[in-house]
């Protein structure tokens, strides 16, 4: 009986030992991409072109009329 649970215990110990163990993959850090300094100004441009004028308003409304003299 001594010996039953001896073996038993070592073929246990063989059949787990022998169990495939998969790899464990840690993800890789994700790149991070920081920008550098800014670059110099570009150059000034070219001025535009006067644009026309426009059309002239609507004449307003007449104003209110004020009271008679006393």
């Amino acid at each position: 009986m001594r010996y039953l649970i001896v073996v038993a215990a070592a073929l246990s110990a063989l059949a787990l030992g022998a169990c495939n163990k998969p790899e464990t993959v840690s993800p890789s850090t994700p790149v991070v991409v920081v920008p550098g300094p800014p670059g110099p100004q570009g150059a000034t441009g070219a001025p535009a072109e006067k644009g026309a004028t426009g059309a002239t308003g609507a004449t307003g409304a007449e104003g209110a009329k004020g009271e008679q003299g006393k």
